[in-house]
């Protein structure tokens, strides 16, 4: 039986494209600030089908930058389009670097798009007896499906890839031949391509159109049978729907020939490869393309090249290129396994100014973790690893014997997220003193949109491959060990390197934290509040699992008369929880509307953002709504929080995490305590869980009143917004006084409400379009309600301009303390890539400001407690929010120290208000 011939042509620029914008909020940087998001986007697609599909046959057709015969034809084809993205523009000669490595043929011919090269190669494939895939997203490519010809659209955002052949056109489509997707085109039009169609005929009417005329031709024959402004259109039009046509239809005889020797799948050039995911830094696509035991070089950021690195043959004699790694430097790691070596150990460590230490541990959970050993180097390629026994109190013992070390306040202590190993330490009896350097914290200050894990820190700072935690214990698994089964000398090159490598990286990043102005952010606020974390991560929260038990039950009840109700509104039984089930129900069943849009599965969309477009629409989307708002509160908080609780404290120990968030906000993990609801009644409910230690204590949460207003104001210098917060009106009310022209005492609640979401989404960015969505009113209301605004507060406008003009000239903007966010697109001539840097310019100066400010505030909180020795805890730290376990004789002590901190964290122009309230629980107490 003879092989299947199976051709793949890949739409190169609609790939890469739809690569690109697929990270365009999170983009892959690598350490030389390139952006690397399409190639690996396009890599991973590339992938997709060579591994799933197994083509016989492969090619990549380009569009050509020479004038297209579209454009002779119609010179307003295709104006309207965006300029490349410059990052964009940069990672195209990587992509065919790409390419080429994997041995794929490109097409590329003057005068021609890639449809139409795609076209001509697949109908002269079907000839020859291929089987032949179009692989885009690109609709237009349906006219050309046939038995033999399909249509492959890639997967994406964890949806599987489709393969549309002729039935799946015709279905979406509405035709009986994919041939008249090209009519359907011509009426429709296309914004992207600017191909104009007829004014007032969209989507749904011209497929109804075209089902019952057959092509434009025929439609423009029989207008009079047409009614009113759709007659006179097409009458009118008539032309133009020609040429739209015209325009939309690939061209099928495109000089260009079909070779089936170079089309042929070949194995890669894994040289070609590996060279270039070493520039690009693609570690784990490596290991994907070329095995798990590839070993990719990764440079580093100062630009070294391929010279610094060697070859080696393996078995198959293909090349493996490789980073320095210890056998290649040969480092001095020993292993102290007793109290005399401790001993001299110890009185070395004593004379040095600077060490680097870290522990290693049973686990990452440093709540549950167990010590396993401490590792220690005062020098580059020098490094100690320190055993201690796996009983607690023995392990106790060996720890004390390095008290005088950790406490000594005249050498200053390097680790890599110290936060752990001070955490650590403090269970072993350890409170370590002195100057603290945070390898971790200091790169996410000097590039806080990058990795910040050690591993990636050697390779791009170092060029050096550090040796991996599963060399050592295994993949995660039943099968993974604990570090504690290990044997001393098993862990030490590992232990050791660890202290060793952060200690190098050290020397680094000072340099860098003086040359990016970082210093004192770093020494002033994230090292010192490190340890504030720990001590609040350390105490953790009291839970009431019988208040959440109770909680959960209730809301088992609500659910069921939820469903209940909407199955009534239905009036047919079906699965709520099955978006698909939901989605017939909703729009063929109900006919709520007829404007549903469909996933790229073919199912109905059903997600939050379109269902509360419907509200109105009928009443069963209000309940659903709250249905699937309490199933997500069940299974996310009320139900998973008492898992979390720590079996030996009995209390929640949340990580909070200072190197994550770009803008300088903390978040936190295991539990995420930032996201707790507060805004619906039921989320609130969550709050009566948490609660004090005991009876002897009662909760006090302190609040930030409106603090990025109040930021807006001081950093914009607006008169009128000074002038209200310095007077201690209502901000709120004040704005819609001046925006609807009417006195403060006579502005409604619903104006009130209207300049609130102003006043907040200003500072996001909010357009009138985004506002006349949120509000339900008509766009030009919106911009009125805008334009008002920018006239009350004028100086806000031009804050606003200053700052994006400053991250134009500078490529960063930044805080009251001088963090910065970079915004490498804000120059971008991508109007929806600038926009969207654009927006950050604005956002990040306030919301990190903010983030500055409460961070101050809790230094100093901590520092005020220990100098009264208050038995009281600070415990939780939600946005502008904190929250504190007091013990009732403190109470009015804490409440004036915090309230004085909070409002004096720093001086700007306005007064920083800060709201209090004590309870029994936290929602009595917010």
């Amino acid at each position: 039986m003879p092989e299947e011939k199976k051709l793949f042509l890949l739409d190169a620029f609609a790939l890469i494209y739809r690569a690109h914008f697929a990270f365009i909020k999170n983009p892959r940087i690598n350490s030389k600030g390139l952006n690397t998001s399409a190639v690996f986007g396009f890599c991973n697609t590339l992938l997709e089908v060579l591994r799933k599909e197994n083509p016989s046959h492969i090619a990549v057709v380009f569009d050509a930058p020479a004038v297209t015969t579209r454009e002779l034809e119609y010179s307003a084809y295709k104006a309207n389009r965006e300029e490349m993205p410059e990052d964009l523009r940069k990672a195209i000669p990587y992509v065919k670097k790409l390419i080429e490595a994997f041995n794929i043929p490109t097409f590329m011919l003057d005068g021609y798009e890639a449809d139409d090269l795609i076209g001509t190669l697949a109908k002269k494939a079907e000839k020859r007896g291929f089987i032949t895939y179009m692989m885009t997203p690109d609709k237009d490519f349906g006219q050309l499906v046939s038995e033999n010809i399909f249509m492959y659209r890639p997967g994406r955002g964890g949806n599987p890839a489709e393969k549309w052949g002729v039935s799946e056109i015709c279905e979406r489509f509405e035709v009986d031949d994919p041939i008249k997707v090209i009519d359907i085109l011509g009426l429709w039009g296309d914004s992207v391509d600017n191909i104009p169609g007829i004014p007032g005929i969209g989507e749904k009417t011209s497929k109804k159109l075209i089902g019952q005329y057959g092509s434009v031709e025929n439609l423009i024959a029989n207008a009079h049978e047409l009614k009113g402004k759709q007659q006179e259109n097409v009458i009118n039009f008539a032309e133009q729907g020609l040429l739209s046509k015209k325009l939309a239809t690939i061209i099928l005889d495109a000089p260009i020939e079909l070779d089936d020797q170079l089309c042929k799948v070949e194995e890669p050039d894994r040289e070609k490869i590996l060279s270039l995911f070493n520039e690009l830094e693609f570690r784990a696509l490596a290991k994907r393309v070329l095995g798990e035991n590839t070993a990719v070089d990764i440079p580093s950021s100062a630009g070294t090249q391929m010279d610094l690195f060697s070859s080696v043959a393996d078995e198959d004699n293909s090349v493996e290129l490789k980073l320095k790694s210890i056998e290649d430097v040969k480092p001095n790691y020993q292993l102290v396994d007793s109290e005399d070596k401790r001993a001299k150990l110890i009185t070395l460590l004593n004379a040095s100014k600077t060490i680097s230490f870290d522990t290693e541990t049973t686990g990452v959970d440093q709540h549950t973790a167990d010590l396993v050993g401490l590792c220690f180097s005062r020098k580059k390629g020098e490094g100690f690893y320190v055993p201690v026994p796996a009983e607690h109190h023995e392990a106790e013992k060996v720890v004390a014997e390095f008290l005088p070390l950790f406490v000594n306040e005249s050498i200053e202590k390097v680790a890599q997220n110290i936060k752990y190993d001070l955490t650590i330490l403090n269970r072993y009896g350890v409170k370590v003193k002195g100057p603290l350097f945070d390898t971790m914290i200091a790169h996410y200050l000097f590039q806080p949109d990058m990795k910040h894990g050690m591993d990636v820190l050697a390779e791009n700072y170092l060029e050096y491959k550090t040796i991996s935690i599963e060399s050592l214990i295994g993949k995660k698994g039943k099968n993974q060990r604990s570090m504690r089964e290990l044997e001393p000398k098993e862990v030490l090159n590992y232990a050791a390197e660890d202290a060793d490598i952060t200690l190098q990286l050290k020397e680094i990043f000072a340099v860098k934290l003086k040359e990016s102005n970082n210093e004192a952010l770093f020494n002033d606020i994230e090292i010192p509040l490190s340890k504030v974390l720990a001590k609040m991560e350390m105490h953790g929260v009291n839970l009431d699992i019988e208040v959440l038990s109770a909680f959960s039950a209730e809301l088992d009840a609500s659910l069921i008369a939820l469903k209940e109700t909407i199955l009534q509104h239905a009036q047919v039984d079906f699965n709520l929880d099955s978006p698909k089930q939901l989605g017939e129900v909703l729009f063929d069943h109900l006919k709520i509307t007829d404007k549903a849009k469909k996933t790229k599965t073919g199912q109905y969309q059903t997600n939050e953002e379109t269902l509360l477009k419907l509200v109105s629409k009928h009443p069963i989307i209000q309940v659903i709504l709250d249905y699937r708002s309490l199933k997500k509160l069940k299974s996310t908080y009320v139900n998973a929080l008492p898992t979390m609780v720590n079996s030996k404290s009995g209390r929640i120990h949340t990580n909070y995490m200072q190197t994550v968030a770009a803008t300088g906000r903390l978040s936190s993990n295991n539990p995420n305590l930032q996201n707790i609801p507060i805004r619906t009644e039921k989320g609130r409910e969550i709050r009566k869980a948490f609660i004090p230690k005991n009876d002897q204590h009662v909760l006090l949460a302190a609040d930030y009143s409106q603090i990025e207003l109040r930021i807006i104001a001081a950093l914009s210098q607006d008169p009128d917004m000074i002038s209200a917060f310095r007077s201690g009106t209502d901000i709120h009310a004040v704005t819609a006084a001046n925006v609807f022209n009417v006195d403060i005492d006579q502005v409604t609640r619903d104006q009130r409400s209207t300049a609130k979401m102003v006043n907040f989404g200003i500072i996001y960015g909010i357009s009138a379009f985004g506002l006349s969505q949120r509000l339900n009113i008509p766009r030009k209301e919106a911009k009125f309600i805008i334009d008002s605004y920018f006239e009350t507060y004028s100086r806000v406008k031009e804050y606003m301009d200053e700052c994006i003009d400053f991250a134009r000239k500078n490529g960063y903007v930044q805080t009251i303390r001088n963090r910065k966010r970079y915004l490498k697109d804000i120059n971008s001539s991508n109007a929806v890539v600038r926009g969207f840097a654009e927006r950050n310019a604005i956002n990040a100066p306030i919301q990190g400001s903010a983030a500055d400010i409460i961070k101050i505030a809790m230094i100093n909180i901590d520092a005020a407690m220990e100098k009264e020795k208050l038995n009281s805890k600070m415990i939780l730290q939600v946005h502008d929010e904190l929250v504190f376990d007091v013990y009732n004789p403190e109470l009015n002590i804490l409440k004036d120290l915090v309230k004085y901190h909070m409002e004096n964290a720093v001086n700007i122009d306005v007064p920083l208000t800060v709201e209090m309230d004590t309870g029994s629980n936290w929602l009595e107490a917010h």
